[in-house]
């Protein structure tokens, strides 16, 4: 809390005419304790003597009664009577203090020493330590004002510090606090809070004297005078200037000062007209949330506003009026955030933990609005807050869409009749919309009144009425109201301590609830022929409950567990009527909640909230041991479920946007696994819908409960959440596939529900993977049938991904052979002889062929010779019939497959040259023509070359084309060969070719040796090496001459300075080929005039070609 250093104003002026000297005499205690006698003690005597009938009275009056009002009905008040009521006006409860100095509750603040590092630094925990260490000095209590100095020890980076305290109180509550310390919080500093407890602890030790103005009152002039001048000497720096003014006042006789009857004084408690409320710094309040609001969610700022929003709801808790008066300081900050206007103004979203913030602010608005004893002023004040913030343009959204125009159907209805939801004319709901609107609620219902008072509220008469609307056919009260408006009546008595009522009514309003689903399931039998005939329904719950703002069934829950939590009687507390457990009412609750039919909202952050909402409810039910009578109630809530049609999210008919349930139905399937298998599964493959992503509804199959209801069937709804409800629609499937390892029946009625309702390949492959893992455990042997439905999912993967891009498809195709090899033989040949329904022919070719014919695969399947002939057999088939569909990509691949079966190697070498002529470009020819040399064919391997030379071509410029090396390799291929080889492929060089520099390597490469030195015939090797002068290197050395001649012209054409060097080592290359012909000396010397002269502009680089050239 910022402590001010200055003394806060007197509230009230204090005279007292009618006292004489007579009376005052004989009352001048000198230094009397705070404590007085033994026998007036009260609470802090030692004794066990009984309070006195004065303490009685005065403490009564020092909690309700403003000093004033006591001055003002009593003419004299003797001074032992104004000492108790001054005693007894301090709080003598620590937990407000705790309250007002720590962000934990009070209860746990008690002790005297905090666990962890954090909890020790707490102002509360360090006043405490504080006062335990003797720290507390000087401690005087001047009427309705406590002072005192509290001296804190130096520590290795700290000198000691010694503050001044003051405290001013008023019936039992700290009114106003200051501290020399200068600390700044929102919470009392430390040294308020040793002070504080010091008075609590020990009031005995504590000085106390009657307010200043008594004192005054018993002194004549002279000791008037003495007692101003002592004051303002100790003082003088101080108070002087302000003596002099005030003197300077009371002299002049039409000043204001003497206008006013009295004087003021600081210790004489409040007027009648003072509020009496705790101390709260507003001004710090609002620069902390300011403060925290503008670290945008870092540093811990949005962990700090939630304390400070449970900080208001401890203070609603203890029914101190500061909490209101806090939220509303922290409601002003948060709609002054510059970032709504940003985000408004961008059309962005804000973040998803700052959206929170705003729901825990409407939802504590709703609280206060709904204090079941808050006056018509009050609330009439609040309601016109809300509607002034309501209006302002920036008002975030319930839903969280700004903007957005589509109807909601999540947003609150009135209390009457179901809404059309079809409507689009439905006003913008801000997170203030229903606290606005429950400011028109009231408790005055003389039934409701009953239902929260009396714990044996029962209509003793309901043998005689069976119909009546107030209570169900036991006698026990029901409360019809839109139930997140009950809920919020709930969480309301809850808030400002009112638990037993808040209880009572979470009684009333769950037996509602039961009656309605028994109703409803009892319409739904009534009319379920005519409602399965027709296929369609209408939407039986416009606003969801799971995911609601106002979180009704978490509040029902949370109230009854609550209550088993604090009971005396163990872990079961009893319904008061027939002796069920609070455990069994909130898990069936929660039951009822989670298994209702709601419809999808719309907005991103409105269907996360959603899932949020209904992880954070299974979260709690999981935490609860089950025992017989829970399971009971499982059993029973899951047939309900199964059985309620439209109102079930689980029954027969579902509206094709409604909220899937598929995490509700993985806990109720683990829960009824061990009790009742049968019903387990039958929950979970219900649950298994996702209609939202069929495109029709199946009308006609009646055999089967799963028809689909489509109000709107053209349009696709913008599900924002669909990856997540996807992913927890295959954790259930997966859980039910480990859970039916063993059980062929179970695993293929699972398999069947995975491939109708899972339209996703990447969830479906997560649960092949998830069936093989579980099938193949180490400590077991493999379960074939789960295998099996590995594989049969495997292979759906691979139909779906067939023709479409998936980033993931090499690791589908690879553990899909995998699976197959666990399978066994049969499988692998199966995916062979169907690959082109699973694989693209490179996939057929290089992984599944190749896996297949790997000897790990060999080894894994124990197959003897005749089984690898036969798996080698249909490997090499697909390989031919890939090599046939797709011969650029598979050739190769086909090739290696059949190495070993020479009609097969024979058949795929045809394939190949049929296509070299249209399908295959020069790279992968070239490729099969090095892996035709590698397995010795040369010849065939030279025709293929020859076959990628007519598909090449080769610029002057491109000295660095990857095809470069492939040509070298053609050409020593053919040299090798022999004469003629060399001299048929030449033609197609010189053709293809234009680069001088590559034409020039192979020509040198080509005198080097004699052709056919290296070939395997060797009467193809003359012995004498090639002339330059006869055809075919002829040919070569004029192409090449000529192909130097034209790219020095080109490059010539944009030559730059920079590369004149370069261009000189360039025509130094081509002397060194036009040397290799007889007259090539003359052919360079003419072509280097012929450059002087074309090109005799570029001077610089004509001078460099003389200096090299002459």
């Amino acid at each position: 809390m910022a402590e001010r250093v200055q003394q806060p104003p007197a509230k009230r002026l204090c005279c007292r005419p009618g006292y004489g000297a007579t009376c005052r005499q004989g009352q001048r205690a000198a230094g009397a304790l705070c404590g007085g006698s033994a026998a007036t003690q009260g609470e802090s005597s030692r004794t066990q003597s009984p309070e006195s009938l004065l303490d009685i009275a005065a403490r009564k009056v020092a909690e309700k009664w403003p000093f004033q009002r006591v001055e003002e009905r009593f003419e004299r008040i003797p001074e032992p009577v104004q000492r108790r009521i001054v005693y007894w006006s301090f709080p003598r409860s620590e937990r407000e203090i705790c309250m007002y100095s720590s962000f934990n509750t009070g209860g746990e603040e008690l002790g005297s020493s905090g666990e962890s590092g954090d909890e020790t630094r707490l102002p509360f925990r360090r006043g405490i330590a504080l006062l335990e260490s003797g720290c507390v000095d000087n401690v005087l209590q001047v009427g309705f004002h406590l002072s005192g100095t509290v001296r804190e020890p130096a520590t290795s980076s700290e000198p000691e510090l010694l503050s001044n305290v003051s405290v001013s109180f008023d019936r039992c509550k700290i009114t106003a606090v200051t501290c020399s310390c200068g600390n700044k919080d929102i919470f009392y500093c430390a040294h308020v809070v040793a002070l504080s407890l010091y008075r609590v602890r020990k009031p005995e030790q504590v000085r106390l004297r009657l307010p200043i103005s008594e004192t005054l009152f018993q002194m004549n002039r002279d000791q008037l005078q003495k007692f101003v001048q002592y004051l303002i000497t100790v003082h003088h720096t101080e108070v002087l200037p302000t003596a002099q003014k005030l003197a300077d006042e009371i002299l002049s006789q039409n000043s204001e000062i003497n206008q006013v009857h009295g004087a003021p004084d600081p210790t004489a408690g409040a007027s009648v007209d003072d509020e009496n409320c705790w101390h709260l710094d507003e001004e710090q309040v609002q620069e902390q949330v300011k403060l925290f609001l503008s670290q945008g969610g870092y540093h811990g700022s949005g962990k700090q506003l939630n304390l400070l929003f449970s900080k208001v709801r401890e203070m609603l808790k203890m029914r101190d009026s500061n909490g209101a008066r806090m939220l509303t300081l922290i409601t002003e900050q948060f709609m002054g955030d510059p970032r709504l206007a940003l985000w408004r103004q961008q059309g962005t979203a804000m973040t998803d933990k700052y959206r929170q913030l705003w729901d825990e602010l409407g939802a504590l608005w709703m609280c206060i609005v709904l204090n079941p004893h808050c006056k018509a002023e009050q609330k009439g004040f609040w309601l016109r807050q809300l509607r002034r913030w309501n209006g302002v343009d920036v008002c975030p959204l319930e839903d969280g869409n700004h903007g957005s125009e589509l109807t909601n159907l999540t947003n609150a209805l009135p209390q009457g009749p179901p809404g059309n939801p079809d409507s689009l004319t439905r006003p913008h709901r801000t997170v203030f919309t229903r606290a606005i609107e429950a400011c028109d609620l009231h408790w005055l219902d003389p039934h409701l009144q009953h239902i929260i008072t009396e714990d044996h509220y029962t209509n003793y008469c309901y043998h005689d009425n069976l119909d009546s609307s107030l209570f169900d056919a036991r006698g026990w009260p029901l409360w019809h109201e839109h139930v997140p408006t009950a809920c919020a009546r709930v969480d309301a008595l809850r808030s400002h301590g009112y638990p037993k009522e808040a209880l009572r009514l979470t009684i009333a309003i769950v037996n509602t609830l039961r009656r309605q689903q028994q109703k409803q399931l009892e319409l739904f039998c009534t009319h379920k022929k005519e409602l399965l005939h027709r296929g369609i329904t209408s939407v039986t719950n416009l606003e969801s409950w799971v995911g609601h703002p106002l979180d009704p069934i978490g509040t029902l829950f949370s109230t009854l567990m609550e209550t088993r939590g604090g009971s005396e009687e163990g872990n079961y507390s009893h319904h008061p009527y027939d002796g069920e457990s609070f455990v069994s009412l909130a898990v069936e609750t929660a039951l009822i909640g989670l298994g209702q039919q709601r419809v999808m909202p719309d907005g991103l952050y409105a269907q996360e909230k959603v899932c949020r909402n209904e992880e954070q409810l299974l979260a709690k039910l999981q935490e609860v041991e089950l025992d017989d009578t829970l399971v009971k109630i499982f059993r029973k809530q899951a047939v309900f479920l199964l059985e309620a049609g439209p109102y079930s999210g689980l029954g027969e008919i579902l509206y094709r946007e409604s909220v899937p349930m598929h995490t509700f139905a993985k806990y109720l399937f683990t829960s009824l696994l061990p009790h009742d298998a049968e019903l387990a599964y039958r929950i979970a493959l219900r649950a298994m819908r996702l209609p939202v992503l069929e495109s029709t509804a199946p009308s006609a199959d009646l055999s089967r409960p799963h028809h689909i209801v489509s109000v709107v069937p053209n349009r696709y709804p913008r599900w924002f959440t669909l990856s997540h409800i996807e992913t927890q629609q295959c954790e259930l499937a997966s859980t039910m596939l480990t859970a039916a390892k063993g059980d062929p029946r179970k695993l293929e009625t699972v398999l069947e529900s995975i491939q109708k309702n899972i339209h996703s390949s990447s969830h479906i492959f997560k649960l092949a993977q998830d069936a093989f893992k579980i099938a193949t455990l180490m400590d077991s042997l493999p379960d074939i049938t789960l295998l099996k439905v590995s594989l049969e999912l495997g292979l759906q993967v691979m139909r779906m991904t067939l023709s479409t891009l998936n980033w993931r498809r090499r690791e589908m195709v690879r553990w899909l052979v995998t699976c197959a090899t666990e399978v066994g033989v049969f499988a692998l040949d199966s995916i062979m002889q169907s690959w082109f329904t699973l694989f693209t022919p490179t996939e057929a070719t290089s992984v599944v062929a190749s896996t297949v014919m790997s000897n790990s695969t060999i080894v894994r399947l124990h197959l003897d010779c005749h089984q690898q002939e036969n798996l080698a057999n249909s490997a090499r088939t697909l390989a031919l019939q890939c090599a046939m569909k797709d011969p650029q990509n598979c050739a190769l691949s086909a090739l290696t497959l059949c190495e070993k079966d020479h009609i097969a190697f024979e058949t795929a070498y045809q394939i190949v040259l049929d296509a070299a002529a249209t399908g295959m470009n020069y790279t992968q020819l070239f490729t099969i023509a090095r892996y035709m040399e590698h397995r010795g064919y040369p010849m065939r391997a030279y025709k293929l070359a020859t076959l990628a030379m007519t598909h090449l071509n080769l610029s002057y410029n491109q000295d660095t084309h990857p095809a470069i090396n492939d040509v070298l390799w053609a050409c020593a291929l053919s040299h090798s060969l022999g004469k003629n080889e060399l001299a048929a492929v030449i033609p197609l060089v010189v053709k293809s070719v234009k680069c001088a520099t590559v034409l020039s390597d192979i020509l040198r490469r080509c005198t080097l040796t004699t052709p056919g030195m290296v070939a395997l015939h060797s009467r193809r090797n003359s012995g004498k090496l090639m002339s330059l002068e006869k055809a075919p290197l002829r040919q070569l050395l004029d192409a090449t001459i000529g192909a130097y001649i034209n790219t020095t012209h080109s490059r010539l054409t944009h030559i730059s300075p920079r590369h004149y060097s370069e261009f000189i080592e360039f025509l130094s290359k081509a002397r060194e080929t036009f040397l290799m012909a007889h007259d090539g000396h003359i052919q360079f010397t003419q072509f280097i005039d012929n450059l002087k002269q074309i090109y005799k502009g570029k001077k610089k680089l004509m001078m460099l070609v003389r200096e090299r050239f002459g």
